[in-house]
């Protein structure tokens, strides 16, 4: 019996759990801020100084929580850019987050290349203002300087392997971090180190991309370090995510991604293409409005939070009187209705109450995230289990309205580390498979997340009849803009 570690390493936090290697028991964890200047009252700041993550992960592995363990995986967040000179310095603060700098940098770049679909073929995903390759093109025309001293780019999780291993030559990364670069296709499992020149102005080092259960190395200390990989991916791996299952994301914004066996080439743009942590696909479909819907309406009724909007919603019954919401509060891009607003139809006398108004929002919420499913099941993509994540997954109307509308088993994990413990799932498998105790082809069998399962039962017609009123709203008000 051993023990590994996961870190986690988000854009706020480190957080380190230590699990068993064989059952995957989380036995002891720790945490840490990022040392990280906030503005005021303001937005996170786009640069950051990626030595703050460093010190926030020695901050959080101190007491000696990292003793006795024989390897260590590492999660980060994804999109976080950091270009480095030829002697290996950071050339300027890493480029972190869903940047508003770079959206013009991300339509030049949809046209440099030809368009949407020329994108979509060639590395799975369409430019977007958070992606490492508009960072880049922003680079080369604000910062030209800098631009032209970049000599090598690293993500946040490379860049952490990189240090954990004292910065040796070789500097590795995976194809979950890998595939949302825009310079890697999933599909091909390479590089377009044209697309980089495309973006940058000239070429630079890529890191080696290794495999699933890959070491990227071992410490001076003997300390096994594996390949690493985005926060996404280890959240999947940690949730143990496997053929059948997707994740239903409810944030501010939605997504919806699902476990492929095959990379899925999009020419419409609506499926980003990205690789797992196992060797398998992760499409994902985004939506713009989730979470923020339900906010919207509980500050139209004059509601405290979003528990008072449950509340309020259970008072109504499902279908909302035929009110129906299409919560395409800030444009919309699953559909691509991006200079769009939200709709409320079927106001009638009957339907005009504080109740169904808040039933309608999280139906509403619910069903736009159900076309996103609908995109990944149009394309053969098998979903018969669904992971809920995010707070809102707690509220009992989304709870009691989710099975029905998604039409398949629904599972709330109870909140834990995940994307920590999908790290330490990975230095777990690359352990075993350096000491010849486990297949490069098969991760360990760790104990799954602990969640509520919820079917649909004898709900599934009342919520398909849901679906299908909130489906003809939406093509009455956007005729065509849906194809699924």
């Amino acid at each position: 019996m051993g023990i590994v570690a996961g870190l986690d390493s988000s854009p706020d936090f480190t957080r380190i759990v230590v699990c068993d290697t064989d059952t995957g028991a989380v036995l002891r964890q720790g945490y840490a801020p990022h040392p990280v200047d906030m503005p005021e009252g303001g937005p996170r700041a786009s640069d950051v100084d990626p030595q703050a993550w460093l010190l926030s992960l020695g901050e959080a592995a101190g007491g000696g929580l990292l003793e006795g363990v024989q390897a260590i995986g590492v999660s980060a967040q994804q999109n976080a850019l950091i270009p480095l000179d030829a002697q290996g310095s950071t050339v300027r603060p890493a480029m972190v987050g869903g940047d508003k700098r770079a959206q013009v940098a991300a339509a030049d770049l949809i046209d440099a290349l030809g368009g949407r679909e020329a994108w979509a073929q060639a590395v799975g995903c369409v430019p977007q203002a958070a992606q490492p390759v508009t960072k880049l093109r922003w680079l080369a025309k604000s910062e030209p300087e800098n631009a032209r001293r970049t000599a090598m780019l690293l993500q946040a999780h490379d860049w952490l392997v990189w240090q954990l291993l004292g910065r040796p030559v070789r500097r590795t990364t995976d194809r979950g971090g890998a595939s949302g670069t825009g310079y890697w296709s999933a599909a091909t499992g390479g590089y377009r180190p044209d697309l980089v020149e495309l973006a940058l102005g000239h070429q630079a080092m890529l890191p080696e991309v290794i495999g699933p259960s890959d070491a990227a190395g071992t410490t001076p200390e003997g300390l096994l370090i594996s390949a690493g990989t985005g926060e996404t991916m280890a959240a999947a791996f940690g949730l143990g995510l496997g053929l059948g299952d997707a994740v239903v994301s409810l944030g501010a914004s939605g997504s919806v991604m699902a476990v492929h066996p095959e990379a899925l080439v999009d020419q419409s743009g609506m499926i980003t293409s990205l690789a797992d942590a196992t060797g398998m696909h992760l499409p994902v479909v985004t939506t713009l409005n989730a979470v923020r819907t339900l906010r919207g309406t509980a500050e139209l009724l004059g509601l405290p939070d979003l528990e008072s909007l449950s509340d309020l919603a259970m008072k109504s019954t499902p279908g909302s009187h035929g009110l129906v919401l299409l919560p395409y509060l800030e444009g919309e891009r699953t559909p691509s209705l991006p200079h769009t607003a939200g709709t409320l139809a079927g106001l009638r006398r009957e339907s005009m109450k504080p109740e169904h108004l808040a039933r309608a929002a999280f139906e509403g919420m619910l069903c736009g995230l159900a076309d996103a499913l609908d995109v990944l099941r149009g394309r053969g993509v098998d979903v018969r289990r669904i992971f809920l994540l995010g707070g809102a997954a707690e509220l009992p109307a989304v709870q009691a309205a989710a099975p029905s509308l998604f039409g398949a088993q629904v599972v709330v994990p109870q909140p834990a580390d995940y994307a920590a413990i999908g790290a330490a799932r990975q230095a777990a498998w690359a352990l075993g498979v350096s000491q010849g105790t486990l297949d490069p082809r098969t991760p360990p069998a760790w104990q799954g997340a602990a969640a509520q399962v919820l079917d649909p039962g004898e709900e599934l017609a009342v919520g398909q009849a849901v679906r299908q009123q909130f489906v003809s709203v939406r093509e009455q008000t956007h005729p065509g803009a849906f194809r699924p």
